[in-house]
């Protein structure tokens, strides 16, 4: 296609999701380097994706609405739908992706954007796009959108997301990374939404003792809700330790993750955007997750997988369709990776440590 000046990208979900998509807006971005990509997204994307931060060019926030954006304790207002659909057709959109789903809810939704040529992931019962690949489930994320994004001749750049930290997020972070004294640390980050795939609390107490008895220092990040659970694991420690719960915005965030040695979560937003600002992370994940979610690379990437397939507390296998999709034979919330131990996850530390400094050196 000739003469694009605007193509909007749907994907209006939590940070992780939007992290998986980076290769493929890079991609966007080379074959189109003129054309303005406007993210239809939800708030926080509209309040992190500043300008230099990202391909993204703007934001535009999309209205609740099933199979598109959720919120809690909010229902979909018809009327703002409509006026939301009005606006973007007056923007003429010329190409108009969707990252999201298989299709029966984001092809009508895209659709109705009037864009002169649809393009996205598609299934059986979804409206008919212009352009579209079949929606399969297990699949990396990244290649999935990289392979919607080849639709209109976007070819791969980067298999690993990146995003830019910018100076104020720097700025965010100086006192604590100024106390730090250029000592070396690891950031763990424990909180995940969904409890199955949490690796077990109690483990980070002895996790940070070990990596306190290799002189590195202990960050711990989580939402003001997980402050308090944080206190009580450093208590616990032998060693002092570092709670920022609550008190990092997400640029700020962006910046001590980029500043830190490694970073050990399970699989949810933070570690996800660790790789995003190139840092060695460590993940715990189950083995389904890994399959879709997991990094490409291993170069600084070490993934931990529980290969145990059974719910722990009633023996189900929580698989089908999908991993963790609600069912009436288990819906419990026990974690599924309680089976990994403190000494797998040290062991993928080890050859990661100081690789920072290995990749600044390069």
């Amino acid at each position: 296609m000739e003469d694009i000046k605007k193509i909007a990208v749907l994907r209006a979900n939590a940070l992780g999701d939007f992290i998986v998509t980076l290769p493929a807006l890079q991609a966007i971005r080379t074959a189109y380097p003129y054309a303005e990509i406007i993210l239809l997204g939800k708030a926080w994307h509209k309040k992190f994706l500043m300008p230099g931060r990202s391909p993204v060019d703007r934001v535009i926030e999309v209205p609740v609405k099933k199979g598109i954006r959720a919120e809690a304790n909010t229902r979909e207002d018809p009327i703002g739908q409509r006026l939301f659909f009005e606006t973007m057709r007056k923007e003429q959109l010329d190409i108009a992706v969707h990252f999201q789903g298989n299709g029966v809810s984001a092809n009508a939704f895209i659709k109705q954007l009037n864009a002169r040529l649809t393009v996205g992931l598609t299934s059986k019962n979804a409206a008919p796009l212009d352009r579209s690949v079949d929606f399969y489930y297990y699949q990396s994320e990244v290649l999935r959108y990289l392979e919607v994004a080849s639709l209109i001749d976007a070819k791969t750049v980067g298999i690993e997301p990146r995003i830019n930290v910018l100076d104020e997020d720097i700025k965010e972070v100086k006192g604590l990374l100024s106390f730090l004294q250029n000592k070396p640390f690891v950031v763990l980050h424990p909180f995940v939404t969904d409890l199955r795939r949490a690796w077990p609390l109690e483990n980070y107490v002895p996790l940070a003792n070990r990596l306190k008895q290799k002189n590195l220092e202990v960050v711990f990040t989580g939402s003001e809700e997980d402050k308090d659970v944080v206190e009580g694991m450093i208590r616990a420690m032998d060693h002092p330790a570092i709670n920022t719960c609550g008190t990092l915005s997400l640029g700020g965030l962006s910046a001590l993750l980029a500043a830190a040695n490694l970073v050990i979560a399970p699989d949810t937003g933070p570690l996800h955007l660790a790789r995003a600002v190139t840092t060695p992370t460590v993940g715990i994940y189950w083995a389904p997750n890994f399959i879709n979610w997991a990094p490409l690379t291993r170069s600084i990437h070490r993934p931990v997988v529980s290969w145990n397939m059974a719910c722990p507390f009633c023996g189900v296998v929580p698989n089908n369709p999908y991993p963790f999709e609600p069912r009436a034979d288990c819906s419990h919330e026990i974690s599924f990776v309680r089976d990994i131990t403190v000494d797998a996850v040290m062991e993928a530390v080890d050859p990661l440590l100081f690789r920072k400094e290995i990749i600044k050196k390069t």
